[in-house]
């Protein structure tokens, strides 16, 4: 690969995560003190958006962008269309258009994290060994774009929030998305997959990869990873009006510690795998999840902050040891034939079904632990998570048996 597309490449993942990360990790805090109807059944629907996108992005990926239209192309377009809704987030001033906007801002979002692969994976000889040093840009975008709000707009501190000045970073999303948009088109073309077979639905959503729930250990670990979610529903939907509400300065730029971490603790898969196999490795993701809600239910934003800290810290472990140990393990085990077909099935279990189920038990639960003059009992909101979590990981270890724990390493790797 030249040095030309490789800083196009990387150029496209950090637009394509600074957009993200520049609008959906203060969502909560936007919408606790922008709109006054919104509720936790309101805000677990919105927050379901990404749900209900990553539920329909496999028919748009592969009855469309698979079939008719280059890749950088439709990116380009979807992104364009982004950065007019974008604006429209940005004047809403009424939560009903607002849910609109963002279910359909997720629904033309959601498929472009596939598209940027595709066109990155297009230009690469040796994938394995190319694809992590593009991919850490979009980790650095979002990372970026949290510190650009914390410590250069500083639009979440408690006189900006009141303000309204929150509502700026869906402007600064839609910039990004714009520039993103236009720029799609520069980049190495990315023909789609021609083919004369006859598309099957249960292709696109990976349903002939159901056949591997056969084996007990795998449907083990496909219910887990359902579960699993519910408690990351709780920090996608919670964390930054806990933070800001805790008195956490500059709250944006202090999450963006997890995705620093998460980058970090990629690294170490490898070698935990190695030395401890897939369980351990995964069952210390499912620990951390308890750990840092319990580190969340019991510091604070004074003198105990650096609970606080930590817990956001440990969003690598969490993620990584979880969520990219079961993409690796899911790759062992599914075997040539249904590679992609298992990889689209766990995905479509985790941030479709298992994210949407999260999302409106996290609204309910905050919902109901709302006192009587309107402030959340977050002691509560973050120790049920925990137990969730812990629960989950009792029944991961005690039903999943890892046969071979160095043949499962090595295959995974």
């Amino acid at each position: 690969m030249n040095s030309t597309i490789r800083i196009k490449l990387s150029i496209m993942m950090f637009l394509e995560f600074f957009i993200w990360g520049a609008w959906f990790v203060t969502l909560g805090t936007f919408l606790k003190f922008n709109f006054s109807d919104a509720e936790g059944p309101v805000v677990a629907a919105i927050f379901s958006t990404q749900s209900w996108g990553a539920i329909i992005a496999p028919f748009i990926i592969g009855l469309i962008a698979d079939r008719y239209f280059n890749a950088e192309k439709i990116l380009g377009i979807l992104h364009l269309a982004g950065a007019f809704l974008m604006y429209q987030m940005y004047q809403s001033e009424e939560v009903g258009m607002f849910y609109t906007y963002v279910l359909s801002y997720m629904i033309l979002y959601m498929p472009t994290l596939a598209l940027v692969n595709s066109v990155a994976f297009n230009q690469m000889k040796d994938p394995e060994k190319e694809f992590a040093n593009i991919r850490v840009w979009g980790t650095i975008g979002w990372v970026i774009a949290g510190l650009a709000i914390s410590f250069v707009f500083h639009w979440d501190t408690a006189e900006a929030i009141s303000q309204g000045f929150l509502k700026n970073t869906f402007l600064l999303a839609g910039i990004a998305a714009l520039i993103l948009g236009i720029f799609s088109f520069s980049l190495p073309k990315t023909p789609p997959k021609v083919s004369e077979e006859k598309i099957k639905i249960g292709d696109i959503i990976g349903l002939d990869a159901l056949k591997l729930l056969k084996d007990k250990n795998f449907a083990i670990f496909f219910i887990s990873s359902i579960l699993i979610c519910i408690p990351l529903a709780f920090y996608y939907q919670n964390a930054h009006p806990f933070l800001t509400e805790s008195g956490v300065e500059n709250p944006t730029g202090k999450m963006a510690i997890g995705q620093i971490s998460e980058a970090l603790f990629l690294l170490l898969i490898p070698v935990f795998f190695t030395r401890f196999g897939f369980k351990k490795t995964i069952l210390i993701g499912m620990l951390a999840w308890a750990i840092r809600y319990v580190l969340f239910a019991y510091g604070n934003g004074n003198d105990l902050s650096f609970m606080l800290i930590i817990g956001i810290a440990l969003h690598g472990i969490c993620y990584d040891f979880f969520f990219v140990s079961g993409q690796i393990y899911t790759n062992s085990k599914a075997g040539e034939k249904y590679k992609s077909a298992a990889q689209g099935l766990i995905t479509l279990a985790t941030y479709g079904v298992g994210m949407l189920i999260g999302f409106a038990v996290a609204g309910w639960i905050t919902d109901n632990y709302k006192m009587a003059d309107g402030a959340v009992n977050w002691q509560m909101v973050w120790i049920i998570p925990a137990g969730i979590a812990f629960a989950v990981f009792l029944l991961f270890a005690l039903l999943f048996n890892e046969k071979n724990k160095g043949e499962e390493s090595t295959s995974a790797i």
